[in-house]
């Protein structure tokens, strides 16, 4: 039983760390605010439209709200197996963290800005102090952590909107104006800034440098501190899901198949919410409102998909998918950083320079090639090794000490 549960975790930690791809390819290849608005660069008609709208339903939100909770459910299941040892679940929780919070500076600021380890590793210092919760604390604790994230949205959309029928009503306020203007300037294409983007990133490492750190600064300083309260509250509720053996298939049938179930019902949801964005141009006096609704419907989502794949693992159902995903996912930190290196050095100047030369939907073309190699590697890996490369370098680091890594070759 262990054994399955543990399968179950590394199945589903496999799929959101393939799924997680979907949406970050686009901040990769194109440029930054492309990434919200695909009228922005890319290809916002046809094939590519529809590429963004599967995107945007099937996975912007959840793949990252599933990878969150089973941060969050790991936690728990490294210093629960940790309490009978020394130095204990402090010390090794918090040397993990330390070095996470290293991995993921190097990687924002030299590879890619949109590093997801550096606010892990904050959200899993504060997260530790809820190893010992109730149910009920933990509950409570994601509720008002992801409400609070909707209220911000909330007020946005409030502000936005009044800052807009100000700005371009009779006689605006020049503040009004001058602040509006400043909104556009971000989501109004402009040709020149585009092109120097792209000929940044198409440049030197240097020149890539260049072009990152601005932006990798304006998520570290401004959209991390603004997102913390709602990943943190992700992070308790896969803690809480996992005290409920939610992760571990736990649950019986027919309460998978009811969370499947609603899954289902949110993602139809979110088709016409997702004929409203485009009703509505992107616009960005609208877009907050938006926020607030996916955040309402992203849960269900990201639990729908992993109700699914336990059942699926439960019926024996695809097993050559079902084992390759388990061995991705055990090396999901390394799959994680390799296709950002993977990824970034297709698009930078110092690999082959694509950056900005693919339409949207022409991306995914990458995302499947990279779904490949991971399935395809990380099977062949384990049957070498213990652990993925950066699993191990951040063990051995963790411990001060370097941990068994080559497999023994039988005789």
């Amino acid at each position: 039983m262990n054994k399955d549960r543990i399968l179950a975790l590394d199945v589903i930690r496999g799929f959101a760390v393939c799924g997680i791809l979907i949406m970050n390819i686009v901040s990769m290849g194109m440029p930054t605010y492309a990434y919200v608005d695909p009228r922005f660069y890319g290809g916002a008609h046809g094939a590519d439209l529809a590429a963004w709208a599967s995107a945007y339903i099937l996975a912007d939100g959840k793949m990252r709200a599933l990878f969150t909770m089973l941060f969050g459910a790991s936690l728990l299941l490294i210093t629960d197996a940790a309490e009978d040892r020394t130095p204990g679940p402090a010390r090794i929780h918090y040397a993990r963290i330390f070095w996470l919070f290293v991995f993921g500076m190097l990687h924002a600021w030299f590879v890619w800005y949109g590093d997801i380890l550096v606010e892990y590793a904050i959200c899993g210092a504060i997260a530790f102090i809820g190893r010992t919760w109730t149910a009920s604390a933990l509950a409570f604790t994601a509720i008002c952590l992801i409400g609070y994230d909707g209220v911000q949205s909330l007020i946005q959309w409030h502000d936005v909107n009044l800052l807009q029928t100000l700005a371009t009503g009779p006689n605006p306020p020049l503040d009004a104006v001058r602040e509006w203007n400043k909104v556009l300037a971000q989501v109004v294409p402009n040709p020149a800034a585009i092109a120097h983007e792209i000929q940044l990133y198409r440049g030197s490492f240097a020149d890539v440098f260049a072009a990152r750190a601005p932006t990798t600064g304006l998520f570290q300083f401004q959209i991390v501190p603004a997102t913390l309260p709602g990943t943190l509250g992700f992070v308790f509720l896969g803690m809480l899901l996992y005290r409920l053996g939610f992760w571990t298939g736990q649950w019986s049938h027919r309460a998978y198949r009811q969370i499947v179930v609603a899954g289902v019902a949110a993602l139809l949801l979110y088709i016409p919410l997702t004929g409203s964005i485009i009703a509505h141009d992107f616009d960005p006096a609208f877009l907050p409102l938006a926020d607030v609704l996916t955040l309402m419907l992203r849960p269900f989502v990201a639990l729908g998909y992993a109700a699914l794949l336990i059942l699926a693992l439960r019926a024996g159902a695809a097993r050559e998918l079902m084992d390759r995903l388990g061995a991705a996912g055990r090396m999901a930190f390394s799959n994680y950083l390799l296709t950002s290196l993977v990824m970034t050095t297709i698009f930078y100047g110092y690999g082959l320079g694509w950056f900005g030369s693919l339409s949207r939907a022409q991306l995914y073309w990458l995302v499947a090639g990279q779904w490949a190699l991971m399935l395809l590697w990380s099977r062949p890996w384990l049957r070498r090794f213990h652990y993925g490369p950066f699993e191990w370098a951040w063990r051995s680091l963790s411990r001060g000490q370097l941990v068994p890594f080559r497999r023994a070759i039988a005789s």
